[in-house]
């Protein structure tokens, strides 16, 4: 019995340490089983052991956690090479300056899918040297939200990606339309006024549709007409030729140009009716801007072979293609026109609601730009498909904002209770329990009334005995306390540790990255850190905001 507590005690301290001296039950008993699997059939009984020795260890101060081990288990203290933080792998064929591009869609600001993208080219440039592009693509003014062209620079300010130079297609058109008439007269694009289901329809079919062929003449005066607004929406569409016979039916002549008449662009207005589709635009600037490498998802990688018929009819050099591995974000509302219809309807706060997955939603909740950087250059250009790991970014920011965030406590569902028995307390709390922050120190005057959580209150039976964490010792009578003294020998005896906040505590609200809504009462001393990260202990990591007049916290993670 007494080998089995020395076991359980040494693994905590020892995971005591590892997070800033506070110890996780959970990581405790993960540890014993994986190294001593033949205590797995005494798992139940040793849940309780575990808990009340974390219970105990948590009260001691790290350095006492670290003499402790020391004491029992000092192997356990030697530093571990910590592992290395990943590096991305070396960009392929690299000769003098890399010349690379972000290629947002003003649809809204970014939002953390995009990130990936951001941050990886971010990081080539960097280590290369070079000219990091942002090209903002424009040309379907139907999916354009106007203060996007700000927010979009924005965002990668925030995330730390240093762009060199901002192109907007919208100032492009008369350069696409270059390119157009070239193709034309070179007999690789054509004009079809055939109804685009039929058009599709004789594509998967490998067909020709009986004006695909027509002299390049007769196409460069549709072309003209086009321009000139002699057809309607619909009625004429500029079509790229590739291969009819191509076994992929995605990559069989594809459309470039449509005439949109119906919508005005915020940025040009109506000076232009024919607006390019993407993958004639992007293949045009990429060429233009020099681009030595493009990466991209492989969900674009049709677009890509759509891309290289333009190439191949300009014998142009084409940029090295890299595609990676498509990431699922589960339970992440990342589309934009959902947003959009849900900000509209009053669903959502803002681009920032922390159900969101935007850039801006997760900095709202404390998230870290280096946490999501880390995670990006972790995952890499892999091909294969994975799932983003919350739990993962969650770690890396955990790493960030650990050793920064002072220690509060904050009551949720509040009950009140008085202390008997004594007229006068001091409370003494560190504000954090491995860096020297200082203390945070209150002090109560007869009658001395607190906050607990009800919840945690309502379910200890009368007559228990409990520790107020860094205040005192009380006995559970009713709703009151009698008070028993300040020895924290008494965890040992069993005592269960609850948190409290002030009688004069502060209103605050707690809003979880599901919407919901937690209310009660913080200390007095939480309005120093308003726009910092800050811990609720035994709640979680929160930044904290003053929102008409009243506090706010919005839940990063625990």
């Amino acid at each position: 019995m007494k080998e089995l507590q020395e076991l359980i005690l040494k693994y905590t301290l020892q995971n005591a340490i590892l997070h800033s001296g506070k110890a996780e039950y959970k990581a405790v008993m993960g540890k014993i089983m994986a190294e001593n699997p033949e205590l797995r059939k005494r798992a139940r009984e040793l849940i309780d052991k575990v808990k009340k020795t974390v219970e105990e260890v948590n009260l001691l101060s790290i350095q006492e956690q670290r003499k402790k081990l020391e004491e029992i288990a000092p192997e356990l203290l030697k530093k571990k090479k910590r592992e290395e933080k990943k590096e991305l792998e070396d960009l392929p064929n690299v000769h003098g300056e890399v010349r690379m591009r972000l290629a947002p869609s003003p649809s809204g600001p970014m939002h953390l899918g995009q990130s990936r993208m951001a941050i990886l080219n971010d990081e080539y440039v960097k280590r290369y040297g070079g000219i990091l592009f942002l090209r903002i693509e424009d040309t379907n003014p139907h999916n354009i939200l106007p203060e996007a062209y700000d927010m979009i620079p924005e965002d990668l300010e925030w995330l730390g990606v240093k762009v060199h130079k901002t192109i907007i297609q919208s100032d492009r058109f008369e350069i696409y339309y270059i390119y157009a008439r070239k193709l034309l007269e070179m007999g690789k694009a054509y004009i079809t006024t055939v109804p685009a289901e039929e058009w599709r329809k004789l594509k998967n079919e490998g067909k020709p549709t009986n004006d695909r062929d027509l002299p390049p003449e007769e196409h460069l005066e549709r072309w003209d007409k086009m321009l000139n607004g002699d057809y309607d929406d619909g009625e004429a569409v500029y079509v790229v030729k590739t291969d009819l016979n191509h076994p992929n039916p995605a990559i069989r002549d594809w459309a470039a140009f449509r005439i949109i008449k119906d919508a005005e662009h915020p940025r040009v207005g109506n000076k232009y009716i024919v607006y390019p589709l993407m993958n004639f635009s992007v293949a045009i600037d990429d060429y233009e801007l020099r681009l030595t490498h493009v990466l991209r998802g492989k969900d674009h990688l049709n677009n890509t072979y759509r891309q290289m018929y333009i190439y191949n009819y300009f014998g142009w050099k084409k940029p090295v293609y890299i595609h990676y591995g498509w990431v699922t974000m589960k339970d992440t509302i990342l589309k934009t026109s959902t947003i959009k219809q849900g900000i509209k309807e009053g669903r959502y706060r803002g681009w920032d609601d922390p159900r969101l997955g935007t850039l801006r939603a997760l900095a709202k909740r404390g998230i870290r730009p280096e946490a999501i950087r880390q995670y990006w250059i972790d995952v890499g250009l892999k091909s294969v498909d994975i799932e983003f790991s919350w739990d993962n970014l969650y770690a890396y920011n955990r790493e960030i904002v650990d050793p920064l965030a002072k220690r509060y406590f904050f009551v949720w569902n509040p009950k009140e209770i008085e202390i008997k028995g004594v007229d006068k307390l001091v409370a003494q709390a560190p504000y954090h329990p491995s860096e020297d922050m200082g203390y945070r120190t209150y002090e109560f005057h007869d009658p001395i009334k607190v906050w607990v959580v009800d919840d945690e209150w309502s379910i200890i039976p009368d007559g228990s005995l409990l520790r107020l964490k860094d205040l005192c010792n009380i006995v559970k009578k009713g709703n009151e306390g009698e008070y028993a003294g300040n020895d924290l020998s008494v965890i040992k005896k069993g005592a269960k540790i609850i948190h409290w906040c002030p009688h004069n505590g502060l209103d605050m609200k707690i809003i979880m990255p599901d919407g919901k809504i937690y209310g009660g009462f913080t200390e007095p001393l939480v309005e120093k850190s308003v726009g910092e990260t800050v811990q609720f202990e035994r709640f979680g990591f929160c930044r904290v905001y003053k929102e008409n007049g009243k506090l706010v916290g919005y839940f990063g993670h625990r």
